[in-house]
């Protein structure tokens, strides 16, 4: 798993190059946002349970045919099952939400996902929807825990429902 700063290294690195200006704001930017990502990431760790539940509430109270006979969360299993995954997108993105860098997405959930989830019928615009239930939830409660700008939650949220929402034209 990378880091914003590996990554920039990284890049910098494969070209030869000094840092540049760029570079150096970039840096500056990660890291003055540094602890605001940390705190966020303990608030989602003191809530998961209860932001994956209340997301999970929200989604079938909003969609209440997936836990209708017939509909994809239905059964307990199923819903276990939806919830199990809400819950690996949001511990996910708190990994790249403190890296602010979306490689540990890519490369641990959503290669192939997709298609996994195609392949399984379970339908992508629902859990698009979930994922992005819990990104405003987090928001709220990492808001209430003191941190005004909560724009950099926005990132990895809308990095997996993008991911997953993409279509091959």
């Amino acid at each position: 798993m990378r880091d914003a700063v590996t990554t920039l290294i990284n890049n910098y690195d494969v070209v030869g190059k000094y840092f540049d200006r760029n570079a150096i704001d970039s840096l500056k930017s990660y890291f003055e946002t540094g602890t605001a990502r940390v705190q966020a990431a303990m608030t989602i760790n003191a809530n998961a349970a209860s932001i994956v539940k209340q997301s999970g509430s929200a989604l079938f109270e909003e969609l209440p045919e997936l836990i209708r006979p017939g509909g994809n969360a239905y059964t307990t299993r199923r819903y276990a099952a939806c919830l199990r995954d809400m819950d690996y997108y949001l511990r996910y993105a708190t990994y790249a939400l403190v890296a602010a860098n979306m490689n540990v997405l890519d490369e641990r959930v959503l290669q192939g996902l997709r298609e996994t989830y195609n392949s399984l019928g379970v339908p992508i615009a629902p859990t698009v929807r979930g994922v992005q239930i819990m990104k405003d939830m987090v928001k709220e409660q990492v808001a209430a825990a003191g941190i005004a700008d909560t724009s950099f939650i926005d990132e990895p949220f809308d990095h997996i429902t993008r991911e997953l929402s993409e279509q091959d034209v």
